[in-house]
């Protein structure tokens, strides 16, 4: 968090993306509890609209990279890059897609793999947030 974010006491927001219901609220419910306001979104087209028409702001997209329809997760993360500078990206699939793809789509390391361990989540938003805040 930027020092002026840390003094307002406003918490980092996570936008997550994944389409299966019992996985997005069980990992957001994690996330929640660690101190994260997390918006949650089924499709890539929900996400955008969370990224472009909602005013929020997004420290971090969390994103399953098998999620269906326009954009995908790997046309999401692009936009990401593209527009947001300050938003970081994870990307999560299954542990086979999770060594094979995501190129440099992701920030802070490999794509994760599914299922979510919730502890590697939550360091690797940790370490997101600490470099852009060092950066």
């Amino acid at each position: 968090m930027a020092d002026a974010e840390r003094e307002a006491g406003l918490r980092p927001n996570v936008l997550l993306l994944e389409p299966d219901i019992i996985v997005s609220s069980e990992i957001s419910e994690f996330l929640r509890d660690c101190g994260y306001r997390v918006i949650e979104a089924a499709t890539g087209a929900e996400a955008m609209l969370v990224l472009v028409a909602s005013g929020i702001r997004i420290d971090v997209v969390m994103a399953d990279a098998t999620t269906p329809g326009t954009p995908d997760a790997f046309g999401l993360a692009q936009w990401v890059r593209a527009n947001r500078s300050e938003t970081r990206v994870i990307l999560a699939g299954s542990t086979e897609m999770a060594t094979n793809q995501a190129g440099d789509l992701c920030d802070d390391g490999p794509m994760l793999a599914k299922p979510y361990d919730p502890q590697v989540v939550l360091d690797r938003i940790k370490r997101l947030m600490a470099a852009r805040d060092r950066g």
